[in-house]
């Protein structure tokens, strides 16, 4: 009877397996992506190998193994994107994956292999790696340009700058502050100011022009005193 269940109990576990749990990462294409995995390791004599596999794990070892390491160093490596890179004598068996890629996702397995029958820790892992996020925002340019008048030969851009005399505060011309009420009142308002730009120079000179005035009139009536004398 006791070898009948002890039969029983070797099926069971040959056939089940030792228990295995399941954890989900996601990444994004691109990135660093780390796979968690660790074990106790409380002195030297504890430090164990173990493996990453590349599909879900089996009874033994790892199915697909893409590194291995015999708790000291890593001694298989099938591509450089993976990396052990946590202390290892510590049980930090985190599988780095280095520029990740969507063809990384898939199923990994991490198996520690502990002494003793059926004793190994397994952990099956589901990754994710989706696509790199792209700004699709297109970068704000301001243009400012000023372009000839409908009608004209001339279709190029250009810039017109013009140069008035210099007047004192005194003799600028006094302009409303309200704003123009129609589009015949700011042509009124633009000629008078080009007039009043224009005849500046000429009022720049004022005495002369009293001096002139002042000699014709004593000319003039010097010439009624000798027209009176004569008669």
């Amino acid at each position: 009877m006791l070898s009948y269940f002890c039969l029983n109990w070797l099926l069971l576990v040959l056939f089940t397996g030792p228990t295995v749990s399941e954890l989900v990462v996601t990444g994004e294409a691109g990135q660093e992506i780390t796979v968690p995995c660790h074990y106790s390791v409380r002195d030297g004599n504890g430090i164990t190998s173990m493996c990453w596999g590349r599909d879900r794990c089996p009874n033994s070892k790892c199915a697909r193994p893409i590194i291995w390491t015999d708790g000291w160093r890593v001694t298989e490596q099938h591509s450089s994107r993976y990396q052990l890179k946590g202390d290892l004598q510590k049980g930090d068996v985190s599988l780095t994956i280095v520029n990740a890629r969507e063809a990384d996702s898939g199923t990994y397995c991490c198996r520690v292999e502990l002494p003793g029958w059926f004793n190994d820790q397994l952990i099956n892992h589901k990754v994710v790696i989706t696509k790199a996020r792209i700004s699709t925002a297109s970068p704000h340019t301001y243009t400012s340009e000023q372009t000839s008048a409908p009608g004209s030969t001339s279709e190029s851009s250009f810039t017109v700058t013009r140069t008035w005399p210099p007047v004192s505060a005194s003799e600028a011309p006094q302009t409303a502050s309200a704003p123009c009420s129609g589009t015949s009142d700011c042509l009124d308002v633009t000629a008078n100011l080009q007039n009043s730009s224009v005849s500046l120079p000429s009022q720049q000179h004022p005495e002369r022009g009293l001096y002139i005035g002042i000699g014709s009139c004593a000319a003039l009536l010097l010439i009624l005193i000798l027209a009176l004398f004569l008669t």
